[in-house]
């Protein structure tokens, strides 16, 4: 109980802090919102990561190796294979390396943890794309492509949660009732 709390709240931190990048004092500069997706493309699998290590969730942490592997190899593989170039004129822009890592990110949270953790996870990811739309690096269907590929990794390779725990359930019976105790394991 106390380690899921300690992980929501972290959870609810990391998100705070990447929304507080983007009323910096860089954003006077027209320059924030960027900077936001910038840094949130690696907040956000350092919090997958993290969220791992706080529930010693080891086959977790080998699930989204997996799934950050396969993310970053076809985003690049794609990139330095269509030749797409973005709006600012530079090449590789197919697809959205910012948005696919990002949602890698938040898409193994989501998958493994649940939309508790999973729906800030995929706001955060989503303003990540936002930011490279509207910084003038990416198309929309950069950005689309991306998310895409971070996510479609995760439903490769994420498995949903399940800690060992203890189940006590009442147990109706033709001449009375009792106790049914049921253990599950991961």
């Amino acid at each position: 109980m106390i380690r899921n709390a300690v992980v929501k709240g972290f959870s609810v931190f990391v998100l705070a802090a990447l929304l507080m990048t983007c009323i910096s004092s860089d954003a006077a500069a027209g320059n924030g919102f960027t900077l936001y997706g910038d840094i949130a493309r690696i907040a956000l699998p350092a919090a997958a990561l993290a969220m791992t290590a706080a529930k010693g969730d080891k086959d977790g942490a080998i699930q989204f190796g997996e799934a950050l592997v396969t993310t970053a190899a076809v985003t690049y593989g794609l990139q330095y294979t269509v030749h797409s170039e973005g709006p600012d004129g530079e090449e590789h822009s197919f697809p959205s390396g910012h948005t696919s890592i990002a949602f890698a990110g938040a898409s193994f949270i989501q998958q493994r943890y649940g939309w508790a953790y999973g729906g800030p996870a995929y706001f955060a990811a989503a303003l990540v794309g936002m930011s490279r739309i509207t910084g003038h690096k990416h198309h929309v269907v950069d950005v689309l492509a991306g998310a895409g590929i971070g996510i479609g990794a995760n439903l490769i390779f994420t498995k949903k949660y399940e800690s060992n725990a203890v189940t006590l359930a009442p147990l109706p019976l033709d001449k009375g009732a009792g106790i049914m105790l049921g253990y599950s394991f991961k």
